[in-house]
């Protein structure tokens, strides 16, 4: 009788295991989806950019940013668009657009170019984002 209450026991915890792990999975992510605005402090930019700059051993990231800095195509429409390059922020607003990445977020961000200042899609680490909620 104990050996048939331990397997079943044994059987009952092996089944709600999977369950936990999914459950503490979809609040994790509930909680990722939660930030939609936020803060940002240090560097953005192109996701292409952004993965080169990441990329770079730190002692030369500050010269690949000073060399890259963004640029982008700005459409009769007033559209931001084909960006390249890197952009410092400072505690400046974004609005969340992707949190898929596990090392970065995507977020619309209002990025001061050559022809005035625009929303431009850029990617930022995740660590460089507080959330404003």
């Amino acid at each position: 009788m104990k050996t048939l209450f331990a397997s079943a026991l044994a059987a009952l915890v092996v089944a709600a295991s999977p369950l936990a792990q999914a459950q503490s999975a979809s609040d994790a992510a509930a909680s990722q989806q939660e930030c939609s605005i936020g803060r940002v402090s240090g560097v953005a930019g192109a996701a292409a950019s952004m993965r080169e700059y990441l990329a770079l051993p730190e002692r030369d990231r500050y010269r690949y940013f000073s060399d890259h800095q963004i640029d982008c195509q700005v459409g009769d429409d007033g559209r931001a668009t084909r960006c390249v390059g890197l952009v410092n922020l400072r505690k400046d607003k974004v609005s969340v657009y992707d949190d898929s990445d596990p090392v970065t977020t995507t977020v619309v961000a209002r990025v001061e170019l050559e022809h005035g200042t625009y929303p431009v899609i850029i990617v930022v680490r995740k660590q460089d984002i507080t959330c404003d909620e």
